[in-house]
């Protein structure tokens, strides 16, 4: 625990200006981020008697050990800063919104020559038009089914468009009337980009006008005596008005506006939305936050507003924005929203009417959403921190490990050895920061061991050394470790430790000099390695020679379930019914799952290797025509030049490389279907050997 008097400013070295400010823990992370109308005033407050200070903020100044500021010229730059560095930061003590769920929109990709009608998630794509957000899916895909009736867009993946092209043939929907089948030139480009349009345009609300047409051809189809077209056009009507009703009116005066409602007690709060479009709810969605810093509704709906619209621009900022409390001062903000949509927006609270109605009917599911979700995380809570407790108690650490890295091997009869690394912090997966690893067989410059087979041990030691390892080089990067290492340290001399990037680069809290996240620069407080006595003495071992000696090592047994300790003769046996077995297993299997998905990538890509990867300037399209061509390798390789030739798009250069190169291949040996004990030709193994391999796998 820091003194904030260690790193107070002094006086007069603050500028009375508007601003943004990052403080930063002893290990450089940045931990919290502000923004201020006066930083000296701000700022100030922080460094005040820490019993005046509330719970929160007093946590947050004794973990920081610095304290930075950027002076900007208006208080919307300030605004839109701090979002910025909230998001590359990702602050610990910092209001943050966490979804529920990951919401679906209803798309059109008009990025695409010819625009496709889906459901998306995620992040938001450039020259996608979203509407939505929607609560299921299948809502969804309901509405776009009648509207298709009308508006008959693409909605097949690339795929099926691009075979459909081929055979010259549409799939079922072209048959049905609910595609225009720009797939076989039924349509022109520019008619399914229209058409594509025209459905933006009723989905974004603009309905009145198209129904009035459509009625008006209804009724001189009618006249002409054209009853078919007549009744086809009723129905067109009829399916586009119950599409309408599936979004009920609650404003009567075809209002695009958005209204936030937030339910809080002292350490959560819950924030419901509202998307209202032409008078019609069109979208909803929630969030949900932990309440780690001192602050105001008028603060939480600040943060709402810019997690919901930091990333939009144009009309998917509405006109009107409606909340309950204002942000204090309320003028940045207001000047922020308008900017983004580029035209005047009206932030304020609703004080009669049906407006003021539907806020309290947004207000009511954000309570229900903030009872539900205590009601879910108290049991969650509770049961997390006791298997915490238990893993304390049983290991005898002096602390609850909240952080847990478990390691796992996986191999195929000793053959594509990978580990992986997985992480749970307090309790929960944290995925952004798995790894995984190809085992090399050595260490630093030393070959130690190679072919010897399954040696689940070595590849321990050697996963465990190579992680560790470069997270005392990172500490020596950043100065907080400035003794030599040991001399019996062995030295990575091979490249990146890793085998892999990271699943999700940029989300994990270590961080380099200027506070953005870095790769193993975090220690565990526990190790798990999936195995008994020998994998965990490995493990040990390895830290031992690195001199890391505030690390605990354990390992769980797969027959017994017995936990194992260095050195230990005898296992822990933690009871059956043990919340601590249970985390320690799910950390196991997780670790067991992601290895074993790693190497079953890496054995697939190893079984459709080709000696004509090899030849160069031989790409897929012309390898595929070879293989058409002859059948299979063995009948390639028996071609001669010419023969080769006559392949559409292979030169004679190409086919003289490819002989060389198919002759320098050493035939292998025939491969056997263990399902079947048929020997398979050696254009590729079937899926019924891949499956029949899996049962050796580990």
């Amino acid at each position: 625990m820091a003194d904030p008097s260690s790193y107070r400013p002094k006086p007069g070295q603050i500028p009375d200006s508007p601003g943004v400010y990052k403080f930063r823990d002893e290990h450089g992370r940045v931990i919290y981020v502000g923004k201020a109308k006066s930083l000296r005033q701000r700022l100030a407050s922080y460094f005040q008697d820490l019993a005046g200070l509330h719970p929160r903020t007093r946590t947050m100044v004794t973990t920081a050990a610095a304290v930075e500021w950027t002076v900007v010229s208006t208080e919307v730059e300030a605004l839109q800063l701090e979002y910025t560095w909230i998001k590359e930061f990702d602050p610990r003590f910092n209001v943050k919104y966490r979804d529920d769920k990951s919401y679906p929109y209803l798309a059109v990709t008009l990025n695409e020559e010819f625009p496709r009608v889906q459901v998306m998630r995620g992040a938001k794509k450039k020259g996608v038009r979203y509407f939505g957000p929607y609560g299921h899916a299948w809502a969804i895909r309901e509405t776009v089914d009648l509207m298709l009736r009308v508006f008959p867009v693409r909605t097949c993946s690339a795929g099926v468009f691009k075979r459909s092209a081929q055979i010259g043939r549409p799939c079922l929907l072209g048959y049905i009337g609910k595609c225009s089948a720009p797939c076989v030139e039924r349509i022109s480009a520019a008619d399914h980009r229209e058409l594509a349009e025209e459905f933006c345009d009723f989905m974004a609300g603009r309905t009145g006008a198209y129904l009035r047409r459509l009625e008006r051809q209804m009724q001189e189809a009618a006249e002409e005596m054209e009853y078919e077209r007549a009744a086809r056009l009723r129905d067109d009507i009829g399916a586009l008005k119950r599409a309408m009703e599936k979004s009920a009116v609650v404003l009567a005066d075809a209002t695009d506006a958005d209204l936030i409602a937030v339910a809080e007690d002292e350490l959560e709060a819950a924030v419901q939305i509202f998307h209202v479009r032409g008078g019609r709810v069109r979208g909803q969605r929630g969030w949900v936050t932990d309440k780690v810093e001192a602050v105001t509704t008028g603060d939480l709906v600040e943060h709402a507003l810019q997690q919901l619209y930091g990333e939009e621009q144009g009309d998917a900022v509405p006109k009107e924005v409606l909340v309950p409390a204002l942000p204090e001062p309320v003028e940045p903000v207001s000047q922020w929203l308008s900017h983004r949509r580029g035209s005047q927006v009206s932030l304020r609270i609703p004080q009669r009417g049906d407006k003021k109605d539907l806020m309290a009917t947004v207000g009511r599911n954000a309570q229900q959403a903030l009872a539900l979700h205590k009601t879910k995380r108290a049991s969650d809570l509770t049961t997390r921190s006791r298997a915490l407790e238990e893993i304390a108690e049983a290991l005898g650490l002096d602390s609850v490990p909240l952080r847990i890295e478990c390691f796992d091997i996986s191999h195929l009869q000793g053959d594509d050895v990978v580990a992986s690394m997985v992480v749970f912090e307090d309790g929960l997966a944290r995925k952004s920061e798995y790894r995984r690893f190809q085992i090399k067989g050595r260490v630093g410059d030393e070959q130690v061991w190679h072919g010897q087979g399954q040696d689940d041990v070595r590849s321990m030691h050697e996963v465990t050394a190579r992680r560790f390892r470069r997270y005392l080089q990172e500490k020596q990067r950043s100065g907080e470790w400035t003794e030599e290492p040991a001399e019996d340290a062995p030295v990575e001399a091979d490249g990146p430790l890793e085998a892999d990037a990271p699943m999700d680069p940029g989300a994990g809290r270590p961080v380099d000099e200027d506070g953005r996240p870095k790769r193993f620069a975090y220690p565990p407080q526990l190790v798990v390695v999936d195995g008994g006595a020998p994998q965990v003495a490995a493990a040990r071992r390895a830290l031992d020679e690195l001199g890391i000696d505030d690390v605990a090592v354990c390992g769980l047994a797969k027959r017994l379930e017995e936990v194992w300790l260095p050195g230990e003769d005898d296992p822990v046996v933690l009871p059956r019914s043990s919340e601590g077995l249970y985390l320690l297993q799910r950390v196991r299997d997780e670790a067991h799952r992601f290895a074993l998905r790693y190497q079953r990538t890496k054995r697939g890509k190893r079984l459709k290797a080709s000696p004509l990867d090899a030849v160069a300037g031989l790409g897929d399209t012309r390898r595929q025509a070879l293989l058409k061509h002859f059948g299979s390798l063995k009948k390639l390789r028996a071609a001669t030049v010419d023969e080769i030739c006559e392949v559409p798009g292979v030169g004679r250069k190409t086919a003289e490389t490819v002989v060389a190169a198919l002759a320098g291949a050493a035939p292998s040996a025939p491969a056997v279907n263990t399902a079947t004990g048929e020997i398979i030709e050696d254009d590729g193994a079937p899926p019924a050997a891949l499956s029949a391999e899996r049962g050796q796998e580990r």
